[in-house]
């Protein structure tokens, strides 16, 4: 079972987009490929784990160099 653990930090779709300059769209199409995983709010909305975004990010990164 997937447990978040008290200190893992949640991300919504707007801070990821700005983290990467796409639309808060482009995000959501992500988690749906699976390249993002997502998790869900008791009210729907989609959040995102900070240390995979940021991983992503990195490995994005590396792949312009």
């Amino acid at each position: 079972m997937n447990r978040l653990t008290d200190a893992e930090n949640l991300l919504t779709p707007g801070e990821v987009a700005l983290l990467f300059h796409v639309d808060p769209k482009t995000v959501t199409r992500w988690a749906k490929a699976g390249k993002l995983t997502s998790i869900r709010t008791l009210g729907g909305h989609r959040r995102y784990r900070e240390s995979e975004v940021k991983e992503l990010l990195k490995d994005n990164s590396s792949k312009d160099n």
